[in-house]
């Protein structure tokens, strides 16, 4: 019995801290990712959207989907924008790189910068996002092109041999395109 409480303690040990430090999608993922569906259905066109991102029936649970996994998508862009701007910030070349402005007077604004770290994850988590959503609206067009060439029956069996076939097509071609 000992030993099975000494077990439990030092796994919830181990545990707790990797708990502690993981970094959950905050409301501005939510927020740019919802953006970003927006962005998408205007693109895409309804249809397209839906067929993209729907997963039931009637694809009406299209746009919460593309929410969802845009959120993630955000959500990574955010994290990797800030690993990327905490390293400028400490690169000691930054300034010959940078047309001798040190990283608070390229990134900031007013006379510190004291923005500039924000400033920086903003602009390379934006240019992440568009990125993101090229490579998806051009995924779309040439699953569309590959539906078409192939006819429905194919192009479902070869997705996966379900009804959300296109969104996975798109999924797979959009990776391949961008990441």
């Amino acid at each position: 019995m000992k030993l099975r409480i000494l077990i439990i303690g030092l796994v919830a040990a181990v545990l707790l801290p990797a708990a502690a430090f993981a970094d959950a999608a905050t409301a501005a993922d939510k927020a740019n990712g919802a953006r970003a569906c927006q962005a998408l259905r205007t693109s895409l066109g309804a249809a397209t959207f839906t067929s993209t991102y729907g997963t039931n029936a009637d694809k009406s649970n299209a746009f919460g989907q593309c929410v969802s996994k845009w959120t993630r998508g955000e959500h990574q862009n955010r994290l990797e924008a800030v690993t990327a701007c905490k390293a400028e910030q400490a690169d000691a070349g930054f300034a010959a790189a940078h047309g001798d402005k040190t990283f608070d007077q390229f990134y900031g604004t007013g006379k510190n910068g004291a923005n500039a770290l924000q400033r920086c994850v903003q602009s390379k988590r934006l240019a992440a996002s568009v990125g993101d959503r090229k490579a998806t609206v051009n995924a779309a067009r040439s699953c569309k092109a590959e539906r078409k060439e192939l006819g429905d029956a194919a192009f479902i069996a070869k997705y996966g041999g379900k009804a959300n076939a296109f969104g996975k097509c798109v999924s797979t071609l959009a990776q391949a395109h961008h990441g």
